[in-house]
């Protein structure tokens, strides 16, 4: 649509600036049931201009509510009062969490017509295959599956409003920090469901800097001084931590991560229904999060590609929630984008072409790194590359699966294939710690495995006779390929395997039998 060309050449920062103060003026309420939505909205206008507003399910209804102007929420909050259940005592912390119960109890004769719920989370894998199936083409299905999994405008608005509602405890203490999503939530790749991760952010170091200059007097405040960046991080956290466990409302499982390489803090947040992971401001990772958003956004079968990869690896268990020697997700969205950049014509830009593109607000230092890239998409040239996302994904399989893994690293930053460094099985280069390895944690196994898959699904796009497999009932094309490949492919597997060691086949075949029964049940209840 056009509202949505519009909306994709904001910058990344934009964005992010736009959302966050559209945060700030939104309320989450959870409603009673057998709700008249006339009647909330008709008694919440009276607090001011209700500029959007949406519905969902979530161990009952909530209602989320923007309003026009800040104040209309003083106004509300003004009229709220403390529960007086007497069995509870309460932490008197107020927050924009409302409960509204009905004062008079509604007849059943006053039937209201249904709340439209919007949906928070995405339908299982196998409802997804039927629908797939009814398809007119494999780049059809794919499009079908990002628009069954991305984020909805809703639930990045919740996203949002969870880091917003985390950011007035944070400034309880520091009153110009701020909280913000990075990674999956603001990138443009996130699915339903995603976690979101925030950060805190104390940066308003430029804005201070012109007011420094005026006076006679150097002038700064007198702080608590620590011998490392790294305590510093700990300690807020740890008091953040402890303020989200003991006053936030709907805060669970609250764990404090205080020693891993990054620090952070995990919580369920029950309102929204998110598990978040709160942690201190990381630069670099919101430098990624924009590359990646500035990607999503250059062509729309960059996120199809990405989208249908993802859930390829997911359903064969390739990739996996939990921490391990497998591909992740962050890894396999960077090998397909440089899969794209080594497109003839490339399909985006190398992350050094973004680079000779910025100017001089662009220009990024980051712990000695250098982070620059244009944030401007109307700078940066559309692709003159024509080619359909159902060749890209028979292709990327092809790629990737003859791909000389044990000479070649992945180098977003030139866009081509360079001796490896090290001798990690697979290697890509962070595009901006340009000596970190981001699939450092992949095993010879896994990336064989990766490499198997790849290969039986090229194989399966090509042999695709659609009419058959529709008059045969069977899955076809994007259906087909994720669906677990079973025992029946196993002696056809052998064969796409040659030049591997027998060791790996076996324990694959082994995995293979295991995970057709595992990930149909894994990916079905993801």
């Amino acid at each position: 649509t056009d509202a949505e060309v519009s909306t994709r050449k904001k910058t990344f920062t934009e964005v992010q600036t736009e959302r966050l103060e559209q945060a700030e003026r939104t309320v989450l309420i959870k409603c009673p049931p057998k709700l008249s939505e006339k009647k909330l909205l008709q008694y919440l206008s009276s607090h001011g201009n209700i500029r959007s507003h949406f519905f969902f399910e979530n161990r009952g209804i909530h209602a989320l509510i923007e309003f026009s102007e800040k104040n209309s929420i003083v106004s509300l909050l003004d009229a709220v009062g403390i529960s007086s259940a007497a069995e509870h005592h309460v932490v008197p912390f107020k927050s924009r969490l409302l409960t509204f119960t009905l004062k008079t109890p509604v007849s059943q004769a006053a039937e209201e017509t249904p709340i439209h719920l919007s949906p928070q989370s995405h339908i299982p894998v196998k409802e997804l295959i039927q629908k797939l199936c009814l398809a007119d083409s494999i780049s059809d299905q794919m499009y079908i599956l990002l628009n069954e999994f991305q984020l909805t405008e809703e639930n990045i608005k919740l996203r949002f409003l969870a880091c917003s509602l985390v950011r007035d405890f944070t400034c309880a203490y520091f009153p110009d920090s701020m909280v913000k999503p990075f990674g999956s939530s603001v990138n443009t790749f996130g699915k339903l469901g995603c976690d979101v991760d925030m950060f805190l952010d104390f940066h308003d170091v430029r804005k201070n800097a012109t007011k420094m200059k005026k006076g006679p007097f150097e002038m700064e405040y007198q702080m608590k001084r620590l011998p490392s960046e790294r305590l510093a991080t700990q300690k807020i956290l740890s008091v953040i931590g402890d303020c989200l466990d003991n006053f936030g409302p709907g805060c669970v499982n609250v764990q404090k991560i205080l020693n891993a390489r990054c620090p952070l803090v995990k919580f369920s947040h029950q309102p929204t229904g998110f598990q978040c992971d709160l942690s201190v401001s990381n630069s670099i990772a919101i430098k990624s999060s924009e590359l990646l958003y500035i990607y999503g956004c250059l062509d729309s079968r960059v996120r199809a590609l990405v989208f249908t990869v993802r859930c390829w690896a997911r359903v064969h268990g390739l990739t996996n929630s939990v921490p391990g020697t497998w591909i992740t997700n962050f890894s396999l969205t960077m090998m397909v984008m440089f899969f794209l950049q080594k497109r003839s014509p490339p399909i985006i830009p190398t992350l050094d072409q973004l680079k000779e593109l910025a100017d001089e607000k662009d220009r990024h230092i980051i712990g000695g790194y250098d982070c620059s890239f244009v944030s401007d998409l109307s700078k940066i040239k559309p692709t003159k590359n024509t080619e359909t996302v159902d060749v890209l994904l028979s292709e990327f399989f092809e790629y990737f699966g003859n791909f000389d893994f044990r000479r070649n690293s992945i180098n977003l930053r030139k866009g081509k294939e360079v001796n490896k460094p090290e001798s990690s099985p697979l290697y890509i280069w962070n595009p901006f710690e340009q000596d970190l390895n981001i699939s450092k944690n992949v095993n010879q196994p896994q990336l064989e495995k990766f490499i198997a898959m790849a290969r039986e699904s090229a194989w399966i796009l090509q042999k695709e006779e659609k009419t058959q497999r529709m008059i045969n009932k069977e899955p076809w094309g994007l259906a087909a390929l994720l669906t677990p490949f079973g025992k029946s492919n196993s002696s056809k597997m052998k064969n796409r395997m040659k030049g591997m060691g027998s060791e790996t086949i076996r324990s694959l075949l082994d995995s293979l039998k295991l995970n057709s029964a595992n990930s149909l049940q894994k990916a079905v209840g993801k």
